[in-house]
């Protein structure tokens, strides 16, 4: 949010300068677009949530560093799924994922006999292996996040590529697209968190855990202030 201040500050003070780095159809109309497609869903919106950063501000992610961040989430979220410590253990061997975790997912993955709540939390995190799977384009469609996504398909979709099948397949998706799913979730995510604080349900059926998640997973893939895995923001 005080990247996303200062961008707007910056726009004021050097108009100029702002309006040359930052192209006609980026940030402004992406944020239209967002909009205009939640207003279709009677999701609310408000105008005054700034535009996320330009295209040209965020961040590319290397292929190999989402194929690796797809696969640590999906084991870590197996073991919250199941709590079963050595399949967790069978299965970093298996996609010979040592050094893909963060250190809280490591230090998760140590731990033969995790909280509930740890557990709760990284079960969570299929949400984050579908937008990778996704911004991979290995998976067709983010869909709309008032579902949560499909665990059989993406289990199967894994054990059938490995990790050297999905570094030969995936084609990391134009960032224009990452960043368009990034404002539009940013979005969501407003309109679940204002319902929220009123004490009401999540608008238009949306799934508050699935848009939070995906949240998290797209601010990382764009780089939302520079932010590792363990610390990103999902301000609204």
């Amino acid at each position: 949010m005080v990247k996303r201040i200062f961008s707007a500050l910056l726009a004021l003070i050097l108009p100029v300068q702002a309006a040359v780095s930052q192209p006609p159809d980026d940030a402004q109309a992406r944020k239209a677009r967002s909009v205009a497609q939640l207003q279709s869903e009677g999701v609310p919106t408000i105008d005054h949530l700034p535009s996320i950063e330009a295209e040209s501000d965020s961040t590319r992610r290397d292929k190999r560093a989402v194929v690796q961040r797809a696969i640590a989430l999906a084991i870590v979220a197996v073991k919250g799924e199941t709590g079963d410590h050595s399949m967790g253990q069978a299965l970093i061997r298996q996609f010979d994922a040592a050094s893909f975790f963060t250190p809280k997912e490591q230090a998760f993955m140590d731990d033969p006999d995790p909280s509930e709540q740890d557990r709760v939390n990284f079960a969570w995190r299929y949400e984050g292996v579908h937008v990778m799977l996704w911004a991979l384009g290995i998976t067709a469609d983010l869909e709309r996040p008032d579902h949560i996504c499909d665990v059989p398909s993406i289990a199967g979709t894994l054990r059938e590529l490995g990790t050297d099948g999905l570094m030969r397949r995936a084609r990391l998706r134009p960032q224009k697209e990452l960043v368009d799913a990034a404002d539009l979730i940013y979005r969501y995510d407003w309109a679940v968190v204002n319902a929220r604080l009123k004490g009401e349900e999540a608008p238009a059926g949306l799934d508050k855990g699935v848009v939070y998640e995906r949240h998290y997973a797209l601010n990382w893939l764009i780089g939302y202030l520079n932010q590792d895995w363990d610390d990103i923001s999902t301000d609204t």
